[in-house]
């Protein structure tokens, strides 16, 4: 089985990346999405969540928005944070890679926003990043609710280079170039790992 990292950095095209290749029936570990399903509805999470940062939790409910606030700029805070996730979603991820290894899956994607910056390339088989020009990821970022200016320099700052990225990656993507033209790109490299897969199996 083929493990392919995917990362880049805050509005790069990550999520359209991950649902292309889903698309294309690959299946996609989102890190993200099990963050989000930790902090809703793991209660040992929250306990924790509660213990360390008390203003961002009421009842059974974290408040991502003021967590996020609790940590921003705190080098402390968030360190402390992802001692609390990035255990869970490793494990979670592992699950993910044992499930697909006893089915067989020739190909898998881990969606790993901070895959260099936590060093897991070293768990991967190559990476794909996701790119896009400076001032194209800046519209993206800004629109967001809740963007700012402050905000959006403080998650880069957190992040490894664009340019650093797409030196270490085995492949760079460009999604500044239009969603068909991503899909195409997405699309060789998945038939090409195919194909490798293929005649390494002729040839055993």
């Amino acid at each position: 089985m083929i493990v392919l990292g995917l990362t880049g950095s805050i509005g790069m095209g990550k999520s359209t990346a991950a649902n292309m290749f889903r698309a294309m029936g690959v299946p996609v570990h989102d890190a993200d999405a099990t963050v989000h399903d930790l902090l809703a509805n793991d209660r040992g999470v929250r306990a924790r969540i509660a213990s360390r940062f008390p203003n961002v939790v009421s009842g059974d409910a974290v408040d991502r928005q003021a967590l996020g606030a609790a940590v921003f700029g705190n080098p402390k805070a968030r360190h402390d944070l992802e001692n609390i996730l990035h255990p869970l979603v490793r494990q979670s991820a592992d699950r993910f890679l044992r499930k697909h290894r006893l089915l067989r899956t020739a190909l898998v994607v881990l969606d790993i926003p901070l895959l260099y910056e936590t060093g897991g390339e070293a768990r991967v088989d190559a990476v794909v990043v996701v790119s896009a020009p400076a001032a194209l990821q800046h519209r993206r970022v800004m629109s967001r609710p809740g963007m700012d200016a402050e905000r959006f320099a403080g998650i880069l700052a957190s992040q490894l280079p664009d340019l650093e990225k797409r030196r270490r990656a085995e492949f760079v993507v460009e999604t500044g170039l239009g969603k068909a033209y991503t899909f195409v790109k997405l699309k060789r490299i998945v038939q090409a790992i195919r194909t490798a897969q293929s005649g390494s199996r002729g040839s055993a």
